[in-house]
């Protein structure tokens, strides 16, 4: 059996730092609606050192506690982080105010008869119960950055509870740098793999819709229909998802929203996809995770500007210039997002790209 603690350590201006048991969410916030300086730690703790901690005088100079997991959680340097964020769509979405009012990638106005048609077929809308069950949930976000490369962080990946994959990011061939686990590999129709022999057997497929014909293209693969190359797609799409219905899920689109305008502060074009407005996989993953995760860890993330020859992915030959292509990511804003969790400890990176 877990117990878990929350402890909240907050840093006065005066340095002086005071501890508080059981907060979560405080309300404390700064003038400017920052948090004032606030970490939070979960401490999930087993039986015997709760039981240890209980029966002494003075718990903190107790034997050293034997700790099942420490965890950093939280996005508890934003005061407008929102609690309640289920990860997928469920059959209730039409009563989530926040994306009701967005088109995608932002929402799903517009997209209530698709959605309904989706989730009518695949009748599942969380993780599997093993991965729900668990009171200390630690995840990692691969990335498909060139940095991941002769890192030999395979194994290290594999001990997560939840791989987080993105895209057509490959594994077979390179798992002694990547891992050979996946729990969810997340994607768009451009971005998944077309081949069905490269999809893993146990992983959840996750669709995040970043356009109207995204959600038309899930429905195709849902039903096994005809997928239509003019469909409105920038290049050509995978025909086929080696799934069932009740593998695949729908990404919450509120992490896209909130990654971008509340998180990483990309411009707001009056809620539509715009120039240099649209987060990264990567960064939408990771917001996921905030919410989902008791432990958050990225590796592969990471773009170095400075050596433009450098390969931008693990598992091919283009270069580090081709980044500078995208209109519409502003991957300066996303590297200084990630890199304030990091130094907060919110999240762990592996590989020390960011």
């Amino acid at each position: 059996q877990v117990f878990c603690l929350f402890v909240a350590h907050f840093k006065i201006s005066n340095n002086i730092s005071s501890a508080s048991g059981y907060w979560y969410y405080s309300p404390w916030v700064g003038r400017s609606g920052w948090l004032v300086r606030m970490e939070v730690r979960k401490v999930c703790l087993s039986w015997r050192t709760v039981r240890g901690l209980s029966s002494s005088s003075r718990p903190w100079r107790a034997s050293p506690p034997v700790f099942r997991f420490s965890v950093a959680d939280s996005a508890l340097l934003y005061c407008r982080f929102s609690k309640p964020a289920p990860m997928f769509l469920d059959d209730s979405f039409r009563k989530w105010a926040r994306i009701r009012e967005f088109v995608p990638p932002f929402g799903i106005k517009g997209q209530d008869n698709l959605i309904k048609a989706i989730l009518s077929v695949t009748k599942e809308y969380r993780l599997t119960p093993a991965l729900d069950s668990l009171s200390c949930r630690r995840c990692i976000i691969v990335g498909n950055g060139g940095v991941l490369a002769n890192k030999s962080l395979g194994s290290r990946i594999d001990d997560y509870d939840i791989v987080v994959r993105l895209n057509s990011a490959p594994v077979k061939g390179f798992e002694k740098d990547v891992g050979s686990k996946t729990t969810l590999r997340i994607t768009y129709p451009e971005g998944a793999m077309q081949r069905p022999e490269q999809y893993e057997r146990d992983s959840l497929f996750v669709l995040a819709g970043f356009k109207w014909q995204d959600f038309k293209w899930l429905k195709y693969i849902v039903y096994k229909e005809r997928v239509s190359a003019s469909d409105g797609f920038w290049k050509s799409v995978a025909t086929r998802v080696p799934k069932e219905p009740p593998e695949i899920r729908i990404l919450n689109p509120y992490f896209i929203q909130e990654a971008a305008f509340t998180l990483i502060g990309l411009p707001f074009n009056n809620g539509l996809m715009g120039r240099g407005n649209i987060p990264t996989l990567g960064s939408v993953a990771v917001t996921m995770a905030l919410h989902g995760c008791d432990e958050v860890a990225v590796a592969g993330f990471g773009y170095d500007m400075s050596t433009p020859n450098a390969p931008l992915h693990y598992y091919e030959t283009v270069r580090m210039a081709a980044i500078k292509e995208s209109w519409t990511h502003n991957i300066q804003r996303e590297k200084e997002f990630l890199r304030k969790l990091v130094k907060a400890r919110v999240i762990t990176d592996l590989t020390s790209g960011i």
